[in-house]
C-alpha cells in the first residue's frame, strides 16, 4: 500500500514554493498534494480566479482539481524513463491564478522504487585467452545495467566458482562498478580447451533483484604475449561545437611478439549503440574521430572501452574519457505564461501584468540569463523564482496619454559573446472614466431676434471628453430655471446628442430682453462626470409696434380703435375739441413772447456794455493804466487755470464823483483787501 500513497507532502513557505514527493509508477489520478490547503486559499476563490496548471509546452504530469484543490497524477510516471541516471528526479509545475494574477511554483520529487533488475547486454559472451597468458592478468568483463538509483541500483557482482579465475569488482571514476576477471593459474589448452562461468549482478532493493550472463572462455594455443596500451586511461576535452570528422585523440598499444602475433587491431569494446554512432575508431591507427554532432546539454561525458587485439587472439583494454566543454550556442528562450490585458488605467502600483519564464540550455555562465525592459516604460521586472519573472506596474497609467504598450522583454545570457532573444508583450490600457467633459468655450452667448419662429436653432454648445468609448459619449441637458415665472424648459430646449439649443416659443423683446441659462454636459461613465457652462441669450428688438395715440382717448365702446368722431353740426374745417385747441395755441404764443422779450433784453445789455467800453477807450484814460494786474486762480470742474486781470481807472466828462478809491498792492494770486478809509485821497488830474 505504501507504493500507492504519498510518502511526503510538505509545503515550504519560503519563496512560496510547494514541494511534494511521490513514488514512481503511481496510477493515473493518484493524489499528490492538497494545494488549496498548503496555499491557504479557499476553494471558491480558486474557482473564481481560474486556477490551473500552466502548460509550458513540456509534458504535463499533473492536473489540478478545482473541486477539491488537489494536485493529482495525470498519468503513470516511470522515473527511469524521464530522469534516466539523474540522482534526484524532480518535476516542476506551476499553478497560475488570476484576478489578481499570481504564480505558485512547485516541485514533485519522483522517488525510485526497485522496479528494474540488473541486466547484461548479452545473455552469452565469449572470451578468448591464450594458454600462455601469465597468471594475474586481468580481463574486463561486460558490465550490467540497472536504471534504478541508490540501493535499488546495481550494487555487486558475483561469479561462479572456478579454480582458474577469480572476480574483482572495481569502482570507476563515475561511481559505476566494473567487473574484471583475474587469471589465477596458468591455462593448458590440452587439458581444458574451454571454461564456462556465470556472472551475476545484484542490487540491494526490496526485494533484491539480479541478472546473469554466461561467459564462455576459449583457451587459445601459442601467442604468449598480449598487446599493451601505452596508457591505462586516455582523457580528452572537446568543445561541443567541434566539427564532424575532427580527430579527437589516438590510442596506441604494442605487442612484444613478432610476426603476425604482433599485429594489433583496435576496436570499441561493448559500448552503447549511441556512442558507437557518435565516434569512430580506426582499427589500424587507433585514431578516434567524431562522426556526428555532440551536445553538451544531452551528454556531458563519454566513457569508451577500447580493445587492442593481436592476430593470435590476445587482447588488452583501456578507457577513453571524453569530456564535452559547453559552448554558448543556445539562445535564451522566453516563454510567456500569462498576460493581463487590457489593463485598467487606474490599476494600483505593483499589480502583476504578465508572468514569463526564461531558460538557456547552456551551463555555467553561458546559461545564466538576465532579463530587462526599457526604463521609460511604467513597468518593472521582478524575479520570483529561478528563471521566472513577472511584469508589474511601476508608475500610474494614463490611457489618454498612451493607450497601448508594446513591452519588449530582452533576455541575454552570460556567455562571451553574449546571446540574447526578445519577446513582445502587447498591453492595451483600458479606459476609466476619469475625465469630465470640457466645453469648447468658457461661456456662450447668442443674439436672438424677437418674433423668431418656434423651434428655431439658437446656437450649439460642444463639449469634448478625453476618455474613450462609452466614457467619452457626451449628452447635454438644461439646468432647470424660471423665466418670468415660467419654466425655462418652456422657452428653450437642448438636443441631448448634438448640444443644439432651440427656441420653443417666439420671444418678445418688450417682455423678455435677456435669458440666462446653464447647460450641463454629462458623459456615459459609471459614475458619470459632468461640467456646466453658462449661456446668455440676448433678445434683439425689431420694429414690430406702431405708434399709439395716447390722447384723446378713444370713445368708450367705439367700434373703431384710433378713430375720433366729430359731431354732425361741425362746420368744415372745424376740429373736435376746438376750444381746447385755442387755449393751447394762446399758451404757446404767450410763452414764445416772453422768451423773445428776454432775448431782446439780453441783447440790449450786451450792446450797452460794449458802448461803455468804447467810450472809456476814447477818453484818453490810458494814463490810468499800469495798475498792477491781479492774478486769480479759477477752478473749472477738476481743471485749474490761471487768469490775469488788469484794473484801469479813468475820469470822463459825465463823472459825478471827484474821488477815486484805489486798492493797495497785493501779491500775485491773491485777492486785494479793501483799504482803510483814511487812505483815500482826492485825485486831481494834472
Amino acid at each position: 500500500a505504501l507504493l500507492w500513497c504519498v510518502l511526503v507532502a510538505a509545503w515550504e513557505a519560503a519563496w512560496g514554493q510547494l514541494r511534494y514527493s511521490i513514488p514512481e509508477e503511481m496510477p493515473k489520478g493518484s493524489f499528490v498534494g492538497d494545494v488549496a490547503k498548503d496555499l491557504a486559499l479557499e476553494l471558491p476563490a480558486l474557482r473564481a480566479r481560474g486556477a490551473r496548471v500552466f502548460d509550458t509546452g513540456r509534458t504535463q504530469y499533473f492536473v489540478f482539481g478545482l473541486q477539491n484543490g488537489h494536485l493529482s497524477m495525470k498519468d503513470r510516471v516511470d522515473r527511469e524513463e524521464i530522469c534516466a541516471a539523474v540522482a534526484k528526479c524532480v518535476l516542476n509545475f506551476e499553478i497560475l491564478v488570476k484576478n489578481p494574477m499570481n504564480l505558485y511554483r512547485g516541485e514533485v520529487e519522483i522517488l525510485d522504487i526497485n522496479d528494474n533488475s540488473p541486466t547484461f547486454p548479452e545473455r552469452n559472451s565469449v572470451l578468448e585467452i591464450s594458454e600462455y597468458t601469465a597468471p594475474g592478468t586481468r580481463f574486463p568483463l561486460e558490465k550490467a545495467q540497472d536504471p534504478d538509483i541508490g540501493v535499488n541500483s546495481l550494487q555487486n557482482y558475483e561469479c561462479s566458482e572456478s579454480s582458474y579465475f577469480s572476480l574483482d569488482v572495481k569502482n570507476g571514476d563515475d561511481g559505476v562498478k566494473y567487473p574484471e576477471l583475474i587469471l589465477v593459474k596458468s591455462l593448458d589448452r590440452e587439458q581444458q580447451a574451454a571454461h564456462n562461468l556465470i556472472l551475476t549482478a545484484t542490487d540491494r532493493g526490496t526485494p533484491v533483484k539480479s541478472g546473469s550472463t554466461t561467459i564462455e572462455i576459449i583457451v587459445l594455443d601459442g601467442n604468449d604475449n598480449a598487446p599493451e596500451f601505452t596508457q591505462p586511461v586516455y582523457k580528452v576535452t572537446v568543445r561541443e561545437d567541434v566539427a564532424v570528422g575532427s580527430r579527437l585523440l589516438q590510442v596506441s598499444a604494442t605487442d612484444r611478439d613478432e610476426g603476425p602475433n604482433a599485429e594489433v587491431k583496435y576496436s570499441f569494446f561493448k559500448i552503447p549503440e549511441k556512442f558507437d554512432k557518435t565516434f569512430k575508431l580506426d582499427p589500424e591507427s587507433g585514431e578516434i574521430e567524431i562522426t556526428q554532432k555532440i551536445n553538451f546539454e544531452e551528454q556531458e561525458f563519454y566513457e569508451l572501452d577500447v580493445q587492442a587485439r593481436d592476430t593470435g587472439g590476445l587482447s588488452c583494454h583501456s578507457k577513453v574519457l571524453i569530456t564535452v566543454a559547453d559552448v554558448n550556442n543556445h539562445v535564451p528562450e522566453i516563454v510567456i505564461m500569462s498576460v493581463f490585458s487590457p489593463v485598467p488605467e487606474d490599476t494600483p502600483l505593483g499589480t502583476v501584468i504578465a508572468i514569463f519564464s526564461v531558460q538557456d540550455r547552456d551551463s555555467g555562465a553561458n546559461g545564466q540569463v538576465r532579463c530587462s525592459i526599457a526604463e521609460r516604460l511604467p513597468f518593472r521586472l521582478e524575479k520570483t523564482f529561478e528563471d521566472y519573472y513577472r511584469v508589474v506596474t511601476a508608475r500610474e497609467l494614463d490611457r489618454e496619454a498612451v493607450s497601448e504598450y508594446n513591452v519588449t522583454v530582452r533576455a541575454s545570457d552570460g556567455g562571451s559573446p553574449s546571446l540574447w532573444s526578445s519577446a513582445v508583450l502587447s498591453l492595451r490600457v483600458l479606459d476609466v472614466n476619469d475625465n469630465a467633459p470640457v466645453f469648447a468655450e468658457a461661456r456662450y452667448s447668442a443674439r436672438v431676434p424677437e418674433n423668431n419662429a418656434a423651434g428655431a436653432l439658437v446656437l450649439r454648445v460642444r463639449a469634448v471628453d478625453a476618455d474613450w468609448g462609452q466614457n467619452a459619449r457626451v449628452r447635454y441637458r438644461l439646468w432647470e430655471g424660471r423665466v418670468r415665472g415660467a419654466p425655462l424648459s418652456s422657452y428653450v430646449s437642448v438636443q441631448a446628442e448634438t448640444g443644439a439649443l432651440y427656441a420653443l416659443r417666439s420671444f418678445d423683446y418688450e417682455e423678455v430682453r435677456e435669458v440666462g441659462l446653464w447647460v450641463r454636459a454629462e458623459d456615459g461613465g459609471a459614475p458619470a462626470l459632468s461640467s456646466n457652462v453658462s449661456v446668455r441669450l440676448v433678445i434683439v428688438d425689431e420694429n414690430d409696434n406702431a405708434p399709439q395715440v395716447l390722447y384723446p382717448p378713444s370713445a368708450s365702446g367705439a367700434g373703431w380703435a384710433g378713430v375720433e368722431l366729430a359731431p354732425r353740426s361741425a362746420e368744415p374745417g372745424a376740429l373736435p375739441a376746438g376750444s381746447l385747441t385755442r387755449w393751447l395755441v394762446l399758451a404757446v404764443a404767450a410763452v414764445s413772447c416772453l422768451f423773445l422779450a428776454f432775448l431782446l433784453l439780453l441783447l440790449a445789455l450786451r450792446l450797452r456794455r460794449w458802448r461803455r467800453s468804447q467810450l472809456l477807450a476814447a477818453g484818453g484814460a490810458a494814463a490810468l493804466r499800469g495798475v498792477p494786474a491781479s492774478h486769480f486762480v479759477g477752478i473749472d470742474g477738476v481743471r485749474a487755470f490761471l487768469h490775469s486781470y488788469s484794473h484801469e481807472a479813468s475820469l470822463t466828462a459825465d463823472s459825478r464823483k471827484s474821488q477815486l478809491r484805489f486798492s493797495g498792492g497785493s501779491c500775485c494770486d491773491t485777492l486785494p483787501a479793501r483799504p482803510p478809509a483814511e487812505s483815500s485821497g482826492d485825485f486831481v488830474p494834472a
